[in-house]
């Protein structure tokens, strides 16, 4: 079977109807299986779910050693599934922080017995800022 990435159009059926959501249609599926398949990304996700971690904070929560956690923060961020942002501290040191990106993935066999990985992404308040100023709003 082979997989390729989605085609870049949007069906209309499958665009999401939440305001605060959005599609992403350029998944790489390989990636996205990949980090999905791997137990130590399962619980980065798990653990991003509802607060931004370092990969400190995340190796503590997550029991997982640190030289492995940056690979798994680096898999899962090739694949689009978290975000990273700069904590900036008041000491002057910042550091890096991950947050689970997405709702929910949808996997489904196209055409052709390829692959196709669409991400509904949450909407973060950058994303709703720009699409304002983008409006006119």
């Amino acid at each position: 079977m082979k997989l390729s990435a989605p085609k870049r159009t949007r069906r209309a059926d499958t665009k999401p109807n939440h305001p605060g959501l959005k599609t992403d249609d350029d998944a790489d599926p390989h990636a996205v299986l990949a980090a999905l398949e791997d137990e130590a990304c399962r619980a980065i996700l798990e653990a991003t779910a509802e607060e931004s971690l370092t990969a400190t904070e995340l190796s503590e929560k997550c029991d997982i050693p640190t030289s492995t956690m940056y690979r798994k923060v680096e898999l899962l961020t090739d694949a689009g599934l978290v975000d990273e942002r700069i904590r900036i501290n008041t000491t002057g040191k910042h550091a890096t922080e991950y947050r689970k990106r997405f709702e929910d993935i949808t996997v489904a066999i196209v055409e052709g017995g390829e692959i196709d990985v669409r991400i509904t992404e949450i909407e973060t308040e950058a994303d709703a800022a720009g699409a304002a100023s983008a409006l006119g709003l």
